[in-house]
């Protein structure tokens, strides 16, 4: 029997790399100011070296003033992972919920990211609009762009299947065998 839960292989594949990365991401934000450069634990994380002066919501002045954004996307960052890490478990059985799962953690990475750059719009990008365009493209957009376009591509997919899973069960022959109405 082929398990219908895990017929899109690229779903495992993102959720896995998702969960890396943000995990990665969250431990740098919530163990600031030891992550950041010079920090005793900054080889974790030399990569944020570039990126906390490309993004200011990751940098040091941010963090001086207590700006508190960063961490709760962080703090909703490690809600997220425990749903990827739910469906990757689900995926792997028959569980009717697994779509469900997996399309709720994308909604959330979705909306997540939205919020994101809707508090860069409203706040006529303050913590990215010192960059030069390039910078801005390749190394805030377009990073950024991918938790906006995988999670929708989820989204769709398996908000497809789940559509469908209903059409099913809610099918005339299957309803009336249901009510006891059956050949």
């Amino acid at each position: 029997m082929v398990n219908q839960h895990n017929k899109h292989p690229w779903i495992t594949y993102w959720l896995v790399i998702a969960t890396v990365l943000v995990l990665w991401d969250a431990g740098f934000c919530f163990m600031r100011p030891h992550s950041f450069q010079g920090g005793k634990y900054h080889w974790i994380w030399k990569p944020y070296a570039l990126y906390q002066n490309i993004d200011l919501v990751y940098g040091v002045e941010a963090h001086r003033r207590g700006d508190g954004f960063t961490n709760a996307q962080s703090f909703l960052n490690v809600v997220e992972t425990i749903g990827n890490l739910l469906y990757l478990y689900k995926a792997q059985g028959s569980d009717p919920i697994t779509p469900l799962i997996g399309f709720t953690v994308a909604t959330m990475s979705f909306s997540k990211t939205v919020l994101y750059w809707a508090q860069e719009y409203f706040c006529n990008y303050c913590a990215v609009g010192h960059n030069d365009p390039w910078t801005l493209f390749f190394l805030w957009i377009i990073p950024n762009g991918t938790w906006l376009v995988f999670p929708l591509m989820v989204m769709v997919t398996l908000g497809k299947d789940i559509l469908n899973s209903l059409r099913v069960t809610n099918s005339p022959r299957r309803t009336a065998y249901a009510n006891g109405k059956h050949d």
